[in-house]
């Protein structure tokens, strides 16, 4: 078991004065996007495609990356954009009004915080944290610089899955007492690649940021940094925080007062740290409900047709949400259709309005999920990888009792890249 601690420190090279620019109804928002090897890709898409809003940077730690991703920007869109591998610069460019990450999991809070800091308002993907402590920062940051900040669990911007909450909230399916999670994903065998130099195009410290140094090999990056506890969270913690958020969403609660987990790796003996396969029972005691989770990696059957959406049991029927934008109800012990809908979300729409209104409220994906649908899954992971029953406080955030526990709420940050006590 890793021990984790707490740095009580102020990052020493992070954006600390706010340099907002005044946004008329009608200006034009200029955008960077943090991480383009992967969904940065899906960012500039999504930005391009809001009227009067221009991606005019692009940021990766890997020039190679960087220098694609630009050259298809400017074969599809006419026009040239601004790279640079440091965030660092990013956070200092006065002209620039928002970023979005897409950073690998443990740049997210820090990135999001620095953002803050320096007066830019951002689009984060999920997890929005690395760990629950980093979590509460993020919260902290953008209250206490006003910032508009979008976690990226894009269900809550689709009209059908709002439509479907309102069914949960008047009873359509009864008493609402369960949600069921699915993350049935095919993940393969990813081999263990051997140590290897850095790539010249690479500024692997900064790609490192906040873990600690480890020698650089292919089974990191780009991708495959998923399945290892430093940098990411196994699937439960990736595409899983979409069904985290759904769950805690449809039942109306938030962190729960106890969780158990069991898992491990079945199939492939390959460099993966986190589990295959994992299900987690998530109990709240005063409001009678539970979320059972699980995920699985391989070849599998669904579950009244989802193979990665939500489950929610009533007294009168069961709902079940499919991807991103469909739900379907069942009624009565024959299981009698009921209400359906399906529409696809745009949750960077919604993004964009909150940023030209200046108004929190309007954002379907506020800055508080990427901390609680983030957590659920942190929750679940400390107890596989604790192998026990753990008590939680969801006043404090804290686990009752429990040293080591508590100890996995945070992590060793590395400076100049720690997660800041005060931000």
């Amino acid at each position: 078991m890793e021990q984790a601690a707490t740095v009580a420190a102020t990052a020493t090279v992070g954006p600390m004065v706010l340099r907002t620019r005044v946004l008329g109804a009608n200006d034009r928002i200029r955008a960077a996007v943090l991480g383009v090897h992967g969904q940065g890709k899906s960012h500039i898409e999504a930005l391009m495609a809001n009227g009067n809003v221009e991606v005019t940077t692009l940021c990766d730690p890997d020039e190679e990356v960087s220098s694609k991703r630009a050259s298809e920007f400017a074969a599809k869109y006419g026009k040239k954009v601004k790279t640079v591998q440091d965030l660092r610069r990013v956070f200092d460019d006065k002209e620039i009004d928002v970023v979005t990450i897409a950073t690998p999991n443990h740049w997210h809070a820090l990135a999001t915080i620095w953002a803050c800091q320096a007066g830019k308002d951002v689009y984060v993907e999920k997890p929005g944290a690395h760990n629950i402590w980093e979590g509460r920062r993020m919260v902290e940051a953008a209250t206490k610089y006003n910032r508009i900040v979008q976690h990226g669990v894009q269900l809550r911007s689709s009209e059908a899955l709002q439509e479907a909450v309102k069914h949960l909230r008047a009873g359509v399916i009864g008493k609402v007492y369960m949600a069921r999670g699915l993350v049935y994903r095919w993940r393969p065998d990813i081999g263990n690649k051997p140590v290897e130099p850095v790539p010249s195009t690479l500024d692997y410290d900064l790609w490192l940021g906040p873990a600690q140094k480890r020698p650089f090999t292919r089974n990191l990056v780009h991708y495959n940094w998923h399945w290892h506890w430093d940098f990411g969270n196994g699937d439960v913690g990736n595409q899983g925080i979409h069904e985290t958020d759904m769950c805690l969403w449809g039942l109306g609660v938030g962190l729960p007062d106890s969780v158990t987990s069991a898992g491990g790796k079945f199939l492939w003996d390959d460099c993966k740290e986190t589990p295959e396969v994992l299900s987690s029972t998530y109990l709240y005691k005063k409001e009678k409900k539970i979320i059972e989770f699980e995920v699985r990696p391989w070849c599998t059957n669904a579950e009244d047709g989802a193979t990665v959406g939500n489950i929610f049991y009533g007294s009168e029927g069961y709902m079940v949400i499919k991807g991103y934008s469909k739900y379907e109800t069942f009624l009565g012990q024959k299981k009698e259709p009921g209400p359906t809908g399906e529409k696809a979300p745009d949750h960077f729409g919604n993004f964009i309005q909150a940023v030209r209104k200046r108004d929190k409220s309007v954002l379907t994906g506020p800055v508080e999920t990427a901390h609680t649908s983030s957590a659920l899954a942190h929750l679940g992971n400390i107890a596989y990888r604790l192998g026990r029953v753990l008590t939680f406080d969801p006043a404090t955030e804290q686990f009752v009792g429990d040293k080591d526990a508590n100890a996995m709420l945070s992590r060793h940050y590395r400076q100049p890249f720690a997660v800041p006590e005060k931000v």
